[in-house]
């Protein structure tokens, strides 16, 4: 249904820029760098050439826009799949819990060797410290519940999937795993943005043998405001993309993007910005912030809202994405779901997302998972194996893939 609505009213808005404006504020010597670029490879220039990819990343730097290209997102970045025992205790009791059976290195590992510029964070607040401090489930295969990890004694919001049972995660709390971005940009400079998609968390689950499973504590605006204090206590002003950043004085966000557009990729190297993960959350983030004003997360939003900029469709065989991508919004589709496409190998979603347009195509699988029931040669990557590429729906004139990222 919320699909079917987006799609009518996409259909059915209009979206003029106002009289004057320049979408994306591009450079004035966009036109001529573009010029000199398409001369020189027609030209027959060395594509390797000294000149020429100093002219690439100078037209990208310039002219190029956030949303004029697309990047590879991981789902659920932190996650280290349950131990063996207690993965197949949960599958007896449902047997859809097989879709926990997957596994992601290090975010700073991700960034290296798998060319992700867009993670997803899960968090659960715990302003008091020790709330997901015992792993309840552990109880049931003979194991001690204490995690023994000093971190989770501490007051501050924690990364894990779901609490007491599936909780192994490769950095514990958001600071932890914040600091771990924020050290890998610091070491490579001219790195494209990293997205960072953080999904709040409160729900309770199933105790069907009274354990005392942890009950999380429910979000409201004090943990939205301490969430934002714990992104700016690790990431200074400098370093953060934020909605009053790309509104640039305009009354809303939304007039913003569709207007004058996302900021250039030679003002975003090596920053990152937030996105925030729940629809339902929305009313309550923006609650006293019109237009995310002071925020620090873009919020996941609908066109035809003052915070819009930001728009979570994902399935990739959602026929507005196109159209949402061509209005000026950052789209995140899925590329696959659950670990279904990794065991039977189908390649249709993940192909439909990288054609869609969606900015973060997110994936389990940006390298194969050669464990038996999966298909060795299911993965997810920009084609090329680059880290991001020129959008294939909407983008740049001059944009080139090549000139996109060049770590220093």
């Amino acid at each position: 249904m919320r699909t079917t609505l987006l799609a009518a009213l996409l259909v059915t808005w209009s979206l003029p820029a106002p009289a004057g404006a320049v979408w994306g504020q591009k450079s004035r010597s966009c036109p001529r760098l573009e010029s000199q670029l398409v001369a020189l490879e027609q030209n027959g220039a060395d594509p390797e050439s000294p000149r020429l990819r100093r002219l690439r990343q100078r037209v990208d730097n310039k002219c190029v826009a956030l949303n004029e290209i697309q990047v590879l997102s991981s789902h659920n970045s932190y996650h280290i799949q349950p131990k063996p025992a207690l993965l197949a205790l949960l599958e007896q009791f449902d047997p859809t819990l097989i879709s926990l059976e997957y596994t992601h290195p290090p975010l700073d590992e991700q960034f290296s060797n798998e060319g992700i510029r867009h993670i997803e964070l899960d968090v659960y607040a715990d302003p008091d410290g020790g709330l997901y401090d015992l792993r309840r489930g552990l109880i049931l295969i003979g194991e001690d519940p204490e995690s023994g990890i000093p971190e989770l004694k501490q007051p501050g919001f924690k990364v894990l999937h779901v609490q007491d049972v599936d909780f192994d995660t490769n950095c514990v709390t958001f600071v932890e795993c914040l600091k771990v971005v924020k050290a890998w940009s610091d070491g490579h400079r001219g790195h494209l943005p990293i997205a960072i998609q953080v999904e709040t968390e409160e729900d309770p689950i199933p105790d069907p043998v009274n354990l005392g499973f942890t009950v999380p504590l429910p979000i409201g605006p004090a943990e939205f405001d301490a969430l934002d204090a714990e992104i700016h206590s690790v990431f200074p002003d400098r370093q953060l993309v934020t909605p009053d950043d790309v509104r640039r004085g305009l009354p809303t966000l939304e007039e913003a993007v569709l207007t004058l557009g996302w900021p250039k990729l030679g003002s975003l190297r090596g920053k990152v910005l937030f996105l925030l993960d729940n629809e339902g959350k929305r009313d309550t983030y923006i609650a006293g912030h019109p237009s995310l004003q002071g925020r620090a997360i873009f919020t996941n939003s609908t066109p035809g809202e003052p915070d819009a900029a930001f728009v979570k469709l994902n399935d990739p065989f959602d026929p507005s994405i196109p159209t949402v991508v061509s209005a000026g919004y950052l789209v995140r589709t899925r590329a696959d779901v659950d670990t279904i496409e990794a065991r039977t190998g189908n390649t249709a979603p993940r192909d439909t997302a990288l054609a869609s347009g969606a900015h973060f195509v997110s994936t389990d699988y940006p390298v194969p998972d050669t464990d038996p029931g999966f298909d060795p040669t299911y993965f997810v990557q920009i084609p090329g194996g680059t880290p991001g590429r020129c959008n294939a729906v909407h983008t740049a004139v001059g944009c080139r893939t090549e000139g996109l990222e060049v770590l220093r």
